[in-house]
């Protein structure tokens, strides 16, 4: 696990690492382009100083740097924490940042810290969340370890948090919504014998956000680039108040042959979503 420095999120060091020998190409002032656009400086800075922190402890310590609250609605819908008993809790992705942490944070708390992620690997790079993560990479090395991760995650003794769609919800035709889950979590929280308990999170990013996203599909460009703007959108989103709704557990016995499991990933997204009160901005 990586050890915290005063310069834990280093850009130049993700390039090498990234690029390889090509990051040599990259000009200065691109690089100093993206080290503002993921706040580096600021961020190493809350590392530094929350260094003594990890788990739950630092996903609240985030919350109150970001100066954001949450207001949890259907509390009484969480299980109770009975030995033997685990369960797959799924949502809604919109923001990409503090949504993931404030979902950790209510669930966590909740579960005194047996839970995990299902998250992007770079997310290791945060070593006070790392010892709650099973990082997700489907290419290299680590893409051949994935499925056995994976499967190691569900069998252990800790609650579950994913976000199914893998990606931050996107903007199409005016409406801000997850791209469509993909059903991992139906096939193995079946076989698992894990209730998945859905949950909503209100919120969105700016319209800037979107529309990258939006130009980049239709360029046809495979990288991510929006993902590169997530650290500003967190930052965009300090001072605010989000909802989370949690809705009734799904008995795992739910998820039967009468469809697939992508039709059922389907399915339990629109549970999600029927759990929102607000209107679309």
């Amino acid at each position: 696990m990586n050890t915290i420095s005063e310069k834990t999120i280093d850009i130049d060091k993700v390039l090498a690492e990234k690029a390889g020998k090509k990051a040599r190409y990259v000009p200065r002032f691109v690089r100093n382009w993206l080290k503002r656009l993921v706040h580096q400086d600021e961020i190493n800075g809350f590392l530094w100083n929350n260094r003594d922190k990890e788990g739950v402890d630092w996903l609240e310590a985030v919350l109150r740097f970001l100066d954001v609250r949450v207001e949890v609605h259907g509390a009484d819908n969480l299980p109770p924490a009975i030995e033997g008993r685990h369960y797959t809790f799924v949502s809604n992705h919109p923001l990409g940042g503090a949504d993931g942490v404030a979902v950790g944070a209510v669930i966590g708390r909740h579960y005194e810290g047996k839970v995990k992620y299902l998250v992007n690997d770079l997310l290791m790079n945060l070593p006070n969340l790392a010892p709650l993560c099973i990082p997700i990479n489907k290419t290299g090395a680590q893409g051949r370890q994935f499925p056995a991760m994976v499967e190691a995650g569900f069998k252990s003794d800790n609650h579950i948090i994913m976000f199914p769609a893998g990606l931050c919800s996107r903007k199409r035709k005016g409406v801000i919504r997850d791209i469509p889950w993909k059903k991992t979590f139906v096939v193995k929280s079946r076989q698992t014998l894990r209730d998945v308990v859905p949950i909503h999170f209100s919120g969105h990013n700016s319209n800037r956000f979107y529309r990258i996203a939006n130009i980049t599909r239709r360029l046809g460009i495979k990288f991510n680039i929006a993902m590169l703007f997530l650290p500003d959108e967190m930052f965009r989103n300090r001072h605010q108040t989000f909802t989370i709704t949690i809705g009734k557990p799904i008995p795992h016995s739910t998820f039967d042959n009468t469809r697939t499991p992508a039709q059922w990933a389907q399915w339990v997204e629109e549970t999600v979503y029927s759990l929102n009160t607000n209107t679309q901005p």
